[in-house]
């Protein structure tokens, strides 16, 4: 679990920046920031997930556990928006 921040929303860029403050994520790296970019499409967005940190020690391992958190965040926010873009046009 990690304790996460709004830094920033680039309504230009259409991303928004979470700066890690807290929980598991600053036990192991000095810094962590996640940048989450839509980026539209003809039909729906593409998501870029940006992860920003600084290690601790040489040791810490990179946070390849984060990539499966950033696909399965993603993946839960299309299932809702599918399924709430589906509801409005099945009352339409």
């Amino acid at each position: 679990m990690s304790m996460e921040i709004f830094e920033k929303v680039d309504n230009e860029n259409q991303s928004v920046t979470f700066n890690v403050i807290g929980g598991v994520l600053k036990e192991t790296y000095q810094s962590f920031k996640f940048i989450v970019q839509a980026i539209p499409k003809d039909e729906g967005s593409l998501v870029r997930w940006t992860l920003i940190y600084e290690k601790l020690n040489v040791y810490v391992p990179d946070p390849n556990a984060m990539l499966q958190f950033g696909i399965d965040v993603t993946v839960e926010i299309d299932a809702y928006l599918t399924q709430e873009e589906l509801e409005k046009n099945t009352i339409a």
